[in-house]
């Protein structure tokens, strides 16, 4: 049994520990991430892929006057810029229509959205605009007709399960240890109970001690069973809460618009999103035990079908081509019997007797903001000061956001006349930049020009991008491969599986077992 020493262990690799972990090695820390299943293998890889400030808890914070609610709201909005100007080839402005039946509900949803671009103050990325009958149908041409106007406001769209990696292999190269399919067993303890370590399990069997002057609970879901790892009397603090996606094959947002319906008949909020040619649709919000969150239940496909074909009454067939859902970890508010889909996602940072630091809720869109609370946790633990952080460039960014932009345009031109000739060619550079930005060429560089040819017309994956996410990301199964380090499952299932032979022929060469394709793990 080996024995490895580190400033800081976080365990879970999804937003948050990976957002931990980078902001980690930026100060300076010796940090250890490790995760029982893959890098962003749960609700980080299975969000709506949008960077909001909530324009359903701006509601809220109005309908019960509660400034914190407001608060989150604008914390939220400011970290949506970040995360775009970070990472402009992860991340972009997406417009997205509230359509009604009436003039008093546009006035009504004009003012919020108003109030929603003032909160974003001088960084906001879109203003809130009046949709005549005639704009909202040429940017909806299949919605219904009894919708004749609305409003179009801007959030952020991203490729969450990318970002999640990206944040995780970062922090990797500026010296942290990243294991994957590693499971904490146990706490290592001192006499007096102080936690200074785990003793990890990895899917050999083979047992390894971590040992940490501070250890990090980011498990998301899991957080409670974490926490009672550590302490058996604690009282679970989180509700988990289902929501599915369905992605259709129908593209009903062509001119790349989506859209917000605020307020369905159970009080839930409905997106329509456009997703890579086809159209995402969520999300449903109902608790459940861990054990289901993962998995999409009939009643609420049909649920989300319903509300398609109630806005698209000219439809034909929508047709699913691929399904999924996720755990969302809710606070417990104290002595509340709120619904789910009324709580806020705030977070809590929780240091216990023992040591462990536990962070728990929030959303995709604010994990840097629980990055830097978790931290603040460390310092007041260990009582003493962080270094300021260094300047650290996600992985396929520059420096700045202009210079990334200048030089992405800039690689276009090379990576065209470095890629075969195929119908594919410009989308194959738009996915190349998107899932790799400016390391794009030095990757595919590396490989043969056999190796580059596309492989889907749905998304343009290449042999070298597979050999790729073996050798260099931590892919280990056909799931890791074709659903997060490319979107291809998530997006069509069945074209997924038409290439889950090559897949699995790779991960045999590299030693890894066979595996299956699914969704719902």
């Amino acid at each position: 049994m080996s024995s490895n020493e580190f400033d800081l262990i976080v365990i879970g690799a999804g937003a948050t520990g990976s957002s931990i972990a980078y902001e980690g090695v930026k100060r300076g820390l010796n940090v250890a991430m490790l995760d029982e299943g893959d890098i962003g293998g749960g609700t980080s890889s299975r969000s709506t892929k949008l960077l909001h400030g909530g324009v359903r808890y701006l509601e809220l914070a109005f309908k019960t006057f509660d400034s914190a609610q407001l608060q989150l709201v604008r914390e939220a909005l400011l970290e949506r810029h970040h995360w775009i100007k970070q990472a402009p080839f992860l991340a972009h402005p997406l417009e997205i229509v509230i359509p009604s039946e009436n003039h008093l509900k546009n006035t009504y949803y004009r003012i919020g959205l108003g109030l929603y671009d003032m909160l974003s103050g001088s960084k906001n990325i879109g203003s809130s605009r009046f949709l005549s009958n005639f704009q909202l149908h040429d940017l909806l041409p299949l919605l219904s007709k009894s919708l004749s106007s609305g409003i179009a406001y801007t959030d952020g769209q991203f490729n969450d399960s990318r970002l999640n990696l990206l944040l995780a292999l970062t922090a990797e190269r500026s010296g942290a240890i990243l294991r994957s399919r590693c499971k904490v067993m146990d706490f290592l303890r001192q006499s007096d109970g102080k936690l200074i370590g785990v003793l990890s399990e990895d899917s050999s069997g083979q047992q390894e001690e971590w040992k940490a002057n501070v250890i990090v609970n980011a498990t998301g879901i899991y957080a409670d069973k974490i926490r009672q790892l550590a302490d058996s009397n604690l009282p679970s603090k989180l509700l988990v809460s289902r929501g599915i996606h369905l992605v259709l094959e129908n593209n009903l947002c062509p001119k790349n618009v989506g859209l917000l319906l605020p307020n369905t008949n159970d009080g839930r909020v409905l997106f329509l999103l456009p997703f890579f040619g086809r159209t995402q649709v969520g999300t449903t919000d109902k608790p459940c035990e861990i054990k289901e969150a993962q998995i999409p239940s009939l009643g609420e496909e049909n649920y989300l079908l319903r509300y398609v074909k109630q806005l698209f009454p000219d439809l034909k067939k929508p047709v699913v081509k691929s399904l999924w859902a996720g755990g969302r970890p809710l606070v417990k508010p104290p002595e509340s019997s709120k619904e789910s889909s009324r709580l806020v996602r705030e977070h809590e940072i929780e240091t216990l007797p023992c040591g462990l630091i536990s962070a728990m809720g929030g959303k995709w869109t604010s994990c840097r903001l629980i990055a830097l609370d978790t931290l603040e946790a460390v310092e007041q633990f260990i009582g003493q000061k962080l270094p300021q952080p260094k300047l650290l460039p996600l992985i396929g960014s520059s420096t700045c956001f202009d210079k990334t932009l200048k030089l992405l345009f800039e690689q276009r031109a090379l990576l065209s006349q470095y890629l075969p000739n195929s119908l594919h060619k410009e989308k194959q550079i738009d996915h190349l930049q998107s899932n790799y930005g400016l390391e794009a060429l030095s990757i595919i560089s590396n490989y043969e020009f056999s190796q580059l040819e596309p492989l889907s017309s749905v998304i343009p994956l290449t042999h070298a991008e597979i050999i790729h996410a073996i050798r260099f990301e931590h892919a280990k199964t056909p799931t890791d491969i074709l659903a997060r380090r490319c979107r291809l499952a998530m997006v069509d299932l069945p074209e997924s599986k038409r290439l889950l032979s090559l897949v699995q022929e790779e991960l045999n060469r590299f030693g890894f077992p066979k595996g299956s394709l699914e969704l719902e793990n």
